[in-house]
Formats: C-alpha cells, structure tokens, sequence
C-alpha cells in the first residue's frame, strides 16, 4: 500500500487573510464520479418481487507492476485540477460540525457529469481522480494513491482517511461503463453515469466536507475505486480496482460499505444477499431511525458483483447499498434529471451517523 500524506494548513491560513480583506471566496467546484458494476437486469420500481440473485464470480487480480505506461487513451499528467461550473462548499472551520447536504452531494454529481464520460483510462476519468484527490486535500484529509495498469490502461485507487481506531472503509467506484449496453436504440454510445457512479462519489465528498472527524471511533478511509464498471466488456472483469487494493492491504478493516446507485428519486434500498447480515443490520436500523423506512426496506435481493466482493472474499463483513430498481441502468439515460438532492441526503445522513455514533 502507498501512503501519501498530505495535510493542506494553507488553505484556512489563506482563507481567514482573504476574509481579513473582505475578499474571501469559496472553493471552487471540480468534476469526480464513481460508477458501480452488476450482473442482473434492473428491477422497475414498479415491481414488487426483490431484485432476481445473481451469482457472486471471483474477481481476477490486476497486474502488480505499480504505474507502468499504457496503452489506451493518453491520461495527462500531474494534477489537472479541472475546473466546473458547479460551485462547491467552501472548506469548513475544524469547528464547525455541518448535517449532510443534500444540495451539496447533487453539485458535486453535477460537477463529475461536466467532464462527461469518465471511463477507465480516458482523460476524463484521470481528471475525476485529480478532482478528488484536490477537493479531499482542501478539506483537509490525508489522501493515499494506489496504482497500476491492467491490460495496458493505467487505473488508480485514491482514498482519504481520518481518525484512529480499528479502519472502516466506506468506498465508491469513480470510473464509468465505457458504453450504454442496455440502450435499445444504440448500444455503443457513452453514458454520463449521474447514478452509476456520481452519486456513490458525490456522497463521500460531501461526508468528506461534514464528518466530525474528532467524534470518529475508527480510522474512516473514504474510498474511490477505480475500474469497477468495465466488466464483461473486452474481456475485462468487474471490480479490478477494488481487487487490487484487497489484496494489497497492509491492515484488515473492520468493515467495508460500499455506496453504488444510491441517488435514484425512486430511492429502495434491499438487503443485498453477499452484505454482512449483521452489518446491513446496523445501517438499515439508523435509516429506520432517521425516518427512511420507505426506503432502508428490509426485504431480502440477489446477489451482486461489485466491489466489496473482493473484501468479502478475504473474511471481512462487508455491506453494498445499491438501489437495483433503476431502471436507466447501463444506458444513456442515467442523467443529472434521474437523482435527486433528497436521496443523496437520505443516504448521507445515514452514513453520517453510522460512522459518527457507532463506538467501533
């Protein structure tokens, strides 16, 4: 595992000689999106049988050598730091303590779908990444970069962490499927991915902006899985950049929750049949708490190949929140207009609390 710990103090030293001044502006926005992976036909929301189980395949490992050139399309380097015209949060005071925003999640989709398409290996998805990793920076999270290529197409894993304690990670992928192979009119054309992926990411940068990182009873790594969502296309498998962080962990997590589709406005999260039954458990009882039970719907679904299978094959009680009722899934539908500021909050909220409250 790579660490690379960087704690930007600058930014509120600079921030408070710009207010001094009368002069002090927020952050501006950038662009990042993750988008999940799944072997099985969305269910209509109009449905009332649970999501049909799919069969959990191992995931094949990507290569080992760390950063070697790529084949695919060029990926710039540096941190690109891309510019959106989405405005974002400012960075918050240390002592500030801010509920989720909705509102907030929904810019920060809004912000990755400016860069379009954001594959794996493309110049979009590496600027994503470089998003990402400034915008945690800025709030001051220590980030970590974890890369390699596989089958000639440089990837990385990026995650942030806070806290101390036993490490629970909570994750989303950022890339997007290559193609919309559901589409019925025309298969081969790009998607934008608001839902399958933008939303898991846009969740875990606005946790990142709101979490009071002195209540946290755990180290809280803020997970960006990269080549999630290429699987069964040119012969790729699903959750290549979850595998390989897997199986490169120096430290076993506690636990692994990973966010994909979770900003549909016909919000439905079923029990995914690989989660830790006791794990989902805790979740789906703060979304009782908090009001959510229309929503945290504690019915059984299929299987799903994503990536905390990768954990789950190691032993650690891992849990997926999917909403698998969206039926824009893998086609060009999945646009801005199809999430909602309300679901992202719902599942923020939740996510807030879980890691805020629970004495892990």
């Amino acid at each position: 595992m790579i660490r690379g710990r960087v704690l930007l103090w600058l930014i509120p030293l600079c921030a408070l000689l710009l207010a001094a001044c009368g002069q002090a502006s927020p952050v501006s926005s950038g662009q990042a999106s993750p988008v999940p992976s799944r072997e099985a036909s969305p269910v209509s929301s109009s449905q009332a049988s649970p999501v049909p189980s799919l069969e959990a395949s191992p995931v094949s490992s990507p290569e080992a050598s760390p950063i070697p050139s790529r084949e695919a399309s060029p990926v710039p380097s540096g941190r690109a730091s891309p510019v959106s015209s989405h405005q974002v949060s400012p960075v918050s005071s240390p002592e500030a303590s801010p509920l989720f925003s909705g509102q907030e999640a929904l810019q920060q989709a809004a912000a990755q779908l400016d860069l379009g398409p954001r594959p794996t290996g493309s110049e979009a998805g590496w600027a994503t990444g470089d998003y990402i990793l400034n915008r945690l920076e800025e709030l001051g999270w220590e980030t970590e970069v974890q890369e390699t290529t596989f089958r000639g197409v440089k990837l990385r894993n990026l995650w942030a962490h806070a806290g101390s304690g036993p490490v629970v990670i909570v994750g989303a992928h950022y890339d997007t499927r290559p193609h919309a192979d559901n589409d019925e009119t025309d298969p081969n054309q790009w998607i934008l991915g608001a839902n399958d992926g933008a939303s898991g990411v846009a969740v875990l940068l606005e946790l990142a902006r709101v979490l009071d990182r002195d209540s946290l009873s755990a180290e809280v790594w803020l997970t960006f899985f990269d080549a999630e969502d290429r699987g069964r296309l040119d012969g790729w498998p699903y959750s290549v950049g979850a595998a390989m962080m897997a199986r490169q962990l120096e430290v076993t997590p506690q636990a692994v929750i990973v966010l994909d589709m979770v900003g549909d406005k016909d919000q439905r999260f079923l029990l995914e049949k690989n989660s830790d039954p006791a794990l989902s458990g805790e979740i789906w009882d703060i979304g009782a708490s908090l009001g959510y039970q229309e929503q945290f719907i504690s019915e059984p679904m299929g299987g799903v190949i994503d990536d905390h299978l990768p954990f789950k094959q190691m032993g650690i009680p891992v849990v997926l929140v999917i909403d698998f009722t969206y039926p824009a899934w893998h086609t060009s539908d999945d646009t801005l207009d199809q999430i909602s500021a309300e679901s992202l909050e719902r599942i923020g909220r939740v996510m807030e609390v879980y890691l805020e409250q629970t004495d892990f």
